[in-house]
């Protein structure tokens, strides 16, 4: 259950540092509908960040 939830957080935290990327290349035009400018973008790139970490961690120790 542990993995299972490990590769969950892994992939989201993936994909949330992907839009971040995304959102900061885009220099404040509409990114998925939503206008972010390029400091906002730290703040979903922190999140990920987070997430992946905690994903691959409980991956390694599960």
């Amino acid at each position: 259950m542990k993995r299972a939830f490990g590769a969950f957080f892994t992939i989201l935290g993936t994909v949330i540092i992907l839009f971040a990327c995304v959102a900061f290349l885009n220099d404040g035009k509409p990114t998925l509908g939503w206008k972010i400018s390029q400091w906002e973008s730290l703040v979903p790139f922190l999140v990920g960040t987070v997430f992946l970490i905690t994903g691959v961690s409980m991956i390694s120790k599960g």
